[in-house]
């Protein structure tokens, strides 16, 4: 196979475990820097990690042998920093969202197609076995022709649990932008790309308290929408309807449904790799479970960025970088739609990515798959 694949890693924060756990053992990358603002978190991740070594920013994009950097900073600064890595000459897969604002995100998308370098994004949770096999049953026609369907996700917010949550109350943050690439994503995967949308938001409250950490107590200013409900218009003609909303408390709605002629699919929540995908068929009289038809097998984060080094000419990265700038416009243009009070049509458009072969465990984690 040849020598790992060198990642550098830009921001340690909450979510950076995640993809350090699939990552740092993993025999097709290797981590050999890691950088964040504060330089002492730099230092102890990297301690962590053999070969890695804790560097300034700068001197991280400026390592030649860095191949590809991971941007896990947060969502404002996921442009500068997709930016300069593209700049460095550098391949880059940046956590949801690609960036905060469409420009931003159509600027790292023209600047890397222009210098032959690639992008990828999260969210990677949809090449799990859950919306896999979702598609699989779509594709295989087990609900006929799929008409329409719904995603929910509601939550009381993420200051309940995030030492620093001020990020997702700020221009920039809100349950879209935060939560809805997952949903989205999954949407574009089980029926295609969107061209239209409409939306309608609302604000339940001036200020949140920080229910966790040495903050806790503290009242942090909310400056964005945090309920939004929309509705997309798929290409091939199917509409979805979307919730995000950080003003609820807890549903039984489904996190996806999708209706086809012949049957319902119940597909797990998006923000998972796995879960239970549920057929109920026309004519029946209950549910039924799906065995994993497709997917990467108990996938963890970081499996995007694996498929991204996998990916060659034949096969394009399936958390490609055109699907991520998609979505990107997608959720704008809901926030947009909601603040104007018009429908909007779409830019934009993105292939379904390449489905994922029911993929098992120690096959992803050891040799390149199909």
């Amino acid at each position: 196979m040849g020598d790992p694949h060198r990642v550098g890693v830009v921001g340690l924060g909450v979510i950076s475990r995640a993809y350090l756990d699939t990552l740092a053992d993993h025999s097709e990358v290797s981590i050999v820097a890691v950088a964040d603002l504060d330089p002492s978190r730099s230092a102890e991740v990297a301690a962590t990690i053999p070969g890695a070594e804790a560097l300034s920013v700068e001197r991280l994009l400026a390592r030649p042998d860095v191949q590809t950097v991971l941007n896990l900073t947060i969502p404002a600064a996921h442009a500068d920093i997709s930016l300069g890595t593209i700049d460095a000459g550098k391949n880059v897969y940046v956590e949801k969202p690609l960036a905060v604002a469409f420009p931003d995100g159509r600027s790292i998308i023209e600047r890397a197609a222009s210098a032959g370098v690639r992008v990828g994004c999260a969210p990677d949770t949809v090449l799990g076995t859950g919306t896999q096999t979702a598609r699989a049953a779509i594709d295989g026609g087990l609900i006929g022709r799929p008409m329409s369907a719904s995603a929910v996700m509601v939550t009381a917010g993420h200051e309940r649990w995030h030492p620093n949550p001020d990020f997702y109350y700020a221009p920039g943050g809100g349950p879209m932008l935060d939560m809805g690439p997952y949903y989205i994503s999954a949407l574009i995967h089980l029926l295609g790309p969107v061209r239209a949308v409409t939306g309608a938001a609302s604000r339940l409250r001036a200020e949140r308290v920080i229910g966790s950490g040495p903050r806790a107590g503290e009242r942090i200013p909310v400056g964005v929408d945090t309920h939004l409900t929309g509705v997309l218009e798929h290409a091939d003609g199917a509409l979805s309807t979307i919730t995000t909303s950080f003003d609820g408390v807890r549903t039984t709605a489904a996190p996806i449904e999708v209706h086809g002629e012949a049957g319902t699919l119940a597909v797990p929540d998006p923000n998972y790799f796995d879960g239970e995908v549920r057929l109920f068929a026309l004519g029946g009289t209950e549910w039924r479970a799906l065995e994993p038809l497709a997917g990467y097998a108990k996938a963890s984060r970081g499996i995007g960025l694996i498929d991204l080094v996998r990916a060659d000419d034949r096969r394009p990265p399936r958390a490609d970088g055109n699907v991520a700038l998609h979505v990107l416009e997608t959720m704008t243009s809901l926030l947009r739609s909601a603040a104007e009070g018009q429908r909007i049509e779409l830019t934009t458009t993105a292939q379904r990515p390449v489905p994922v072969p029911l993929t098992p465990v120690e096959a992803w984690k050891a040799y390149p798959a199909s």
